[in-house]
């Protein structure tokens, strides 16, 4: 069984209840939503959890440098998991002690408890980072992606909610209305939006980027393509300067 190692303070109300992160109430603090997140997977997002993982994989796979990586954000390590069936040996880490206890039950490998912020980890010590469906929450993502670049020697990868589609519409009335707590503090980004900010954060670095979007309608004749348009991204920025 995998290890957790604690490297953060949380808020703590005078209760001893943990509150927030970021200054704000977040989900993922919440048991209600990260006691049924797995389920969530297993239901009818199944399809889409396919299709995202191809894309990743066909993106990642490109650069034969990665042979490790940390995935900050990795909730119940869904996947994280998924990243050792494609012959990646992955580390998890995640600011959410209820997300990570259920992470520990479910994966064998290392977790750390700690704030992608500041990662508890020396320059280098894996060869790449990544960000699933986590990123949309980070108040500060030009600090996040300097520190990924510092511990990921080779780049990041992406997993992206993508502002682009139909369902943003969906996604802001169940917020409204309170019937999707995943989405109240989750800012979308488009390829374009989050290769701005790689810019802005990594203007001194020597990189390529390559993106695909995915998350399309089961009749659509196309699963994955090169255009800015479906529910999810995936995005690789490899590091050609190290």
């Amino acid at each position: 069984m995998g290890k957790i190692a604690t490297k953060q303070k949380f808020e703590l109300a005078h209760d001893g209840e943990l509150r927030n992160w970021q200054g704000r109430k977040e989900w993922f603090f919440n048991r209600d939503d990260t006691d049924h997140y797995e389920q969530y997977y297993e239901g009818p997002y199944k399809r889409q959890e396919v299709w995202q993982k191809k894309t990743l994989e066909g993106l990642v796979k490109k650069d034969t440098r990665i042979k490790t990586l940390l995935e900050f954000g990795c909730g119940t390590t869904r996947f994280t998991r998924w990243w050792h069936e494609v012959g990646i040996d992955a580390t998890g880490g995640d600011i959410s002690p209820f997300m990570l206890a259920q992470g520990r039950q479910l994966f064998h490998g290392d977790l750390v408890l700690a704030d992608s912020h500041h990662m508890p980890f020396k320059e280098h010590t894996f060869d790449a980072l990544a960000f699933v469906t986590t990123f949309e929450y980070y108040k500060n993502p030009i600090q996040v992606i300097r520190e990924a670049v510092r511990v990921g020697k080779y780049g990041i990868i992406f997993g992206m909610m993508n502002r682009n589609t139909p369902k943003l519409v969906r996604r802001r009335v169940q917020q409204a209305f309170g019937k999707n707590n995943y989405y109240v503090t989750a800012k979308f980004y488009t390829p374009k939006t989050l290769k701005a900010l790689i810019s802005e954060a990594l203007y001194d670095r020597d990189y390529s980027i390559e993106w695909k979007a995915t998350g399309l309608p089961k009749w659509f004749p196309k699963q994955q393509w090169q255009v800015a348009y479906g529910d999810f991204f995936g995005m690789h920025v490899q590091l050609n300067d190290v």
